[in-house]
């Protein structure tokens, strides 16, 4: 039988940059089905928290423009349970109204905030692992996290160093660092006290209201000016007014890095954030050489290592192509080697600047 006092957050108001152009304004990459599985990011992550959380307890955060896509792939989900942020402020100010709107529901939940674009392979061992800090934070005063351990020297990820053992396979959190260079990553990746750090956290409404009072005033401030509207009509309309002011902060740096009672899971659930072309490659089925089509034909020649993604059911013809991303959007096509993919963000800056929104 679920806890009804367990609540799960799921943040999908990201635009992902990095998936330009196959993700878009109009349609991010978590409303997408990028691995061709006939289910959207988004859809997955809901389908994953379903065993584990009362449905009426899983809410969204997103923009107010991505309600209609939301409503559209889950229309079982209720209006009460979207959180439609006027304005985008990263993680710390999305977290914190979720919190106080969940407090305002149930003084006594326990939460789970996860993003919305993540793949995850072994999900009952994700499941475990949830349940298992659902138990842990429902009986201690702690913000836990979940560390991936890692598989490579991953540049484009934030690694977490584990302290001493706490309890059953939990540990103290030593250091939290900012994607680092190359030689550092491998130097974390051959020490085994490092792990990736997921984006995923667990603790209870009541931890995380008192962390961010601590630790980030100014944004803890605004939402306890609406002290007795959450849950209740008025709520909307305080939001509309008072989120836009709140600081763009992420919640690692306005609280994770600076409370102590911060702890981590290590875990190992086949866990990717699908936040790049290469992740989409490594993470879709290939021909014999490599190769990615998705939404297309092909009829490719002495070429490797590609990503063909085409949105209108083209064929493609290619020769002598190796590990280049290939992204045909009808108004847009990219074409960009696999090795310069962190490039992809500059060049959406780049366009923005010459042609507006007009392309993003």
């Amino acid at each position: 039988m679920k806890n009804n006092h367990r609540y799960c957050v799921i943040m999908c108001g990201g635009i992902g940059s990095r998936f330009w152009p196959y993700s878009r304004t109009s349609r991010p990459k978590q409303f997408l089905d990028i691995l061709g599985t006939g289910r959207t990011l988004l859809q997955m992550s809901y389908d994953r928290i379903l065993p584990m959380v009362p449905a009426e307890n899983i809410l969204f955060v997103t923009n107010e423009i991505y309600a209609p896509l939301i409503r559209e792939q889950l229309p079982e989900v209720s209006e009460d349970q979207i959180l439609l942020e006027p304005a985008r402020r990263n993680t710390a100010p999305c977290i914190a109204w979720a919190a106080h709107h969940i407090a305002a529901l149930d003084p006594e939940a326990s939460m789970i905030v996860t993003p919305s674009d993540h793949l995850i392979t072994r999900e009952t061992l994700f499941q475990e692992s949830v349940l298992a800090g659902f138990d842990f934070v429902e009986k201690n005063d702690a913000l836990l996290t979940l560390g991936i351990k890692p598989s490579r020297p991953e540049t484009g990820y934030g690694y977490i160093q584990i302290g001493e053992p706490f309890v059953n396979g939990i540990n103290r959190v030593k250091t939290f660092t900012e994607k680092p260079n190359a030689e550092l990553a491998k130097v974390f990746l051959d020490s085994g006290e490092f792990f990736w750090n997921s984006g995923i956290f667990l603790w209870s409404a009541r931890s995380i209201k008192q962390a961010l009072e601590r630790h980030a005033p100014d944004v803890e401030g605004v939402f306890q000016q609406g002290e007795g509207l959450f849950g209740t009509p008025a709520e909307r309309k305080f939001i509309e007014e008072n989120f836009p002011g709140c600081m763009s902060i992420s919640i690692d740096f306005a609280v994770m890095e600076k409370a102590d009672n911060v702890f981590v899971e290590p875990v190992e659930f086949g866990w990717n954030d699908l936040g790049t072309w290469s992740s989409m490659r490594d993470n879709s089925p290939k021909n014999r050489d490599g190769n990615v089509t998705h939404n297309c034909e092909g009829l490719i020649y002495n070429s490797t290592g590609n990503i063909f993604a085409i949105t209108d059911r083209k064929l493609v013809v290619v020769d002598g192509l190796n590990d280049y991303i290939i992204a045909d959007t009808g108004d847009v096509l990219l074409i960009c080697p696999i090795a310069e993919e962190q490039r992809i963000k500059q060049m959406v800056n780049d366009v923005k600047l010459k042609f507006g929104e007009k392309y993003l």
